[in-house]
């Protein structure tokens, strides 16, 4: 008895270091697989939606449909057997996500037309994130996560600088404009506004009046600088924050991503590695 349950756990634990073991070659190697089935998946419901493919290959999609979601369901009930606790899991983000891209085929089962909103499982691409955990990776993620956070404050001011700049312009363009030029009301001008200071451009209403014409061309002007206003400012904030680190003698560990404070440290605080071999070069 004692061999059997040894063999389970081994067993156990094996499959845990499949499914759960991402610096693993075995995980990766699954994680890339699921990946795969993921796009299959999102690929075959867009196709479903084509009405001269489907009414071709219905029955074909539906069979590789159910031969996905049925690994999805297999793959969820091992990851809550694995690991130590399940609960964890289900209700963790990632848990959520696995548990909804099963349930469209299903559904489909009682209620026609569900099996559509199986392009949910698109969600589940986010354990790219998982799979890409390389050091200078997750280090990039940090400092540009960091420099966006430091950024929110100008970033606000801006949008509420637009949002002031719409709701004027979008009233005076009413104003000019009236219902000839499609100008209806002050919400459909602000619509106008936005779409012109974005320079989508669709073209739905145009002004017709001398007046709103040269308003308009000046909205238009404004919108290349006002792209690239947010964009500058967190730029700017990446560049501060690396220079930062530059200046204060930190590094970046190539092992473990880990940021070391001290420019003369031998050893990584974090994973242990020597500090001097690596020449780790400043990040």
């Amino acid at each position: 008895m004692k061999v059997n349950n040894s063999k389970y756990e081994t067993l156990k634990r094996k499959i845990h270091v499949v499914i759960y073991g991402t610096n693993t070659f075995a995980g990766r190697l699954f994680d890339f697989f699921l990946l795969g089935l993921i796009l299959l998946s999102v690929l075959i419901v867009m196709m479903e939606t084509v009405k001269g493919f489907d009414a071709k290959y219905h029955n074909q999609l539906v069979i590789i449909e159910w031969v996905i979601t049925i690994f999805f369901a297999i793959e969820y009930l091992m990851r809550i057997w694995v690991i130590k606790q399940p609960k964890k899991y289900i209700f963790s983000f990632y848990g959520i996500i696995d548990f909804i891209a099963m349930l469209p085929m299903f559904l489909s089962l009682f209620f026609a037309g569900t099996s559509i909103i199986a392009v949910v499982r698109a969600l589940r691409l986010l354990r790219l994130f998982k799979i890409l955990n390389h050091p200078q990776f997750s280090t990039h993620s940090n400092h540009l996560r960091e420099s966006l956070i430091k950024s929110r404050g100008k970033i606000i001011i801006f949008i509420y600088f637009i949002l002031i700049i719409t709701v004027l312009v979008g009233s005076l363009m009413y104003v000019i404009e009236g219902d000839e030029a499609g100008f209806t009301s002050i919400p459909v001008s602000i619509y106008w506004c936005i779409v012109t200071l974005t320079t989508v451009g669709f073209g739905d209403i145009t002004p017709i009046t001398p007046l709103g014409q040269f308003l308009a061309s000046v909205l238009m002007i404004m919108g290349y600088g006002i792209i690239a206003v947010p964009t500058g400012i967190v730029t700017a904030e990446f560049a501060f924050h690396k220079n930062n680190l530059k200046n204060h003698g930190i590094m970046t560990c190539r092992h473990c991503g880990n940021e070391i404070l001290r420019e003369t440290a031998k050893f990584c605080d974090d994973c242990g590695n020597e500090i001097k071999q690596d020449k780790i070069k400043p990040s």
